[in-house]
């Protein structure tokens, strides 16, 4: 809705200091990362990094290739175990220091429950071959959730109208194109009912002309309310669907700001090389 909710917009400045309201100091962001660090080895890929994310906000993480966006957006939901710091997403905590193990048990009780809610969407497509697009909807609700046959079934009919795949259930995965196994894909994300969407460059293994089905779901989402915090190199995309955009690089957010301002005046010459590219 592209920063159509002013109260939003007013909270998120508050966040960053512009702007001081009483009335607003009870206001939490659904996401919030404090002093993320992520080590491969001797390499520090992640450093240090702090984000926030209120309820109902696209947020597009940009950057160049290499720079810890992807693997920024995995250690929200700890497919990437942190080295260092804390996510919280709707209440729950997630936390690390240098005197805990990387197989420490709380961590992983903690990591489960913030799993619970958010949706994560890969840039392959990850979908079941040998079941259809319905089953691969139903699954995770039948299972994880142990949701009634029934009741898993109509969720996920409805969820596949909503990406516009309503005539499509009964297809398998390699008898659709890209843009098609993208949306199921959403679709299967959503039927766990997450409060948070993750997506990781969900458009790069897409054809051209196939990119624009996806981001139109995902535009729906966002009228919808949905908090979503997407990797992309979109930079249309980007410009046009979000509410608030990070460019990263080296590891760190270099600029962070509402689409216009992003675009149209950078803060930082990083930020102004990296875009000048699409311009």
């Amino acid at each position: 809705m592209k920063r159509a909710r002013n109260f939003q917009k007013e909270n998120r400045a508050l966040f960053h200091g512009l702007v001081s309201f009483t009335a607003m100091e009870q206001e939490c962001p659904l996401v919030e990362v404090k002093g993320l660090v992520k080590r491969f080895g001797s390499i520090t890929v992640l450093k240090g990094v702090d984000f926030k994310a209120l309820k109902g906000e696209l947020i597009s993480i940009i950057g160049p290739s290499g720079c810890g966006k992807s693997t920024f957006l995995r250690c929200l939901n700890g497919l990437e175990v942190m080295d260092e710091g804390a996510v919280t997403l709707a209440g729950n905590t997630m936390q690390r220091s240098t005197s805990v193990s990387q197989s420490d048990g709380d961590f992983e009780r903690q990591a489960h429950l913030i799993r619970s809610g958010v949706g994560m969407v890969f840039q392959s497509f990850n979908l079941f071959p040998h079941k259809t697009i319905l089953e691969n909807v139903m699954l995770a609700p039948l299972v994880v959730n142990r949701e009634p046959f029934e009741k898993a079934e109509a969720n996920a009919q409805r969820l596949l109208a909503k990406v516009g795949l309503k005539d499509f259930a009964d297809r398998y995965p390699t008898r659709m194109s890209g843009g098609q196994q993208q949306r199921a894909a959403i679709a299967r994300a959503l039927a766990m009912s997450p409060k948070v969407m993750l997506y990781d460059e969900p458009t790069s293994a897409l054809d051209p002309q196939l990119v624009d089905e996806v981001l139109r779901v995902m535009r729906d989402l966002n009228e919808e309310g949905m908090t979503q915090i997407v990797v992309t190199h979109e930079m249309r995309f980007a410009k046009d669907a979000s509410d608030y955009i990070v460019y990263m690089e080296d590891g760190e957010i270099i600029e962070s700001s509402d689409e216009d301002e992003i675009f149209v005046n950078p803060k930082d010459e990083r930020t102004r090389k990296f875009l000048q590219k699409f311009m």
